[in-house]
């Protein structure tokens, strides 16, 4: 099993997100060629939705872990908000938001939501290896 930690605090930081995208490829270069580029690039895509959501609605800091296992990689952001994330309408008018969770579901095998004892939240997401 590979598995690498990161942990950003930096409130809304405006390369939190292109951090996080920046170390799960690196993670996941790592892995070639047991990991294909399209599924590296959903991956990807992933950790940005949880990431930029846990940003945006959790609080404004996030913990990322990655983890790899034979058939799946792990995608968990850990963010201090006890609100779960929601389906929203997708706003196609002026551009709030309202894809990512679905986007994530989509993409995932399996989301868990799981609260934290500090009154935080757990997101993952299982993917396709």
């Amino acid at each position: 099993m590979d598995t690498v930690s990161v942990d950003a605090t930096a409130a809304r930081s405006t390369s939190a997100v292109a951090e996080a995208r920046e170390v799960t490829r690196t993670f996941l270069e790592a892995l070639w060629p047991a990991v294909d580029a399209d599924a590296a690039d959903t991956v990807v895509l992933v950790v940005s939705e949880l990431v930029t959501n846990a940003l945006r609605h959790g609080g404004g800091t996030y913990a990322l872990r990655l983890t790899a296992q034979p058939g799946t990689i792990d995608v968990a952001v850990e963010d201090p908000s006890p609100e779960l994330p929601r389906m929203r309408i997708p706003d196609l008018l002026h551009g709030t938001g309202g894809f990512g969770w679905h986007m994530v579901n989509d993409l995932a095998r399996a989301t868990v939501v799981t609260p934290t004892p500090e009154g935080g939240k757990i997101v993952r997401a299982l993917l396709p290896r």
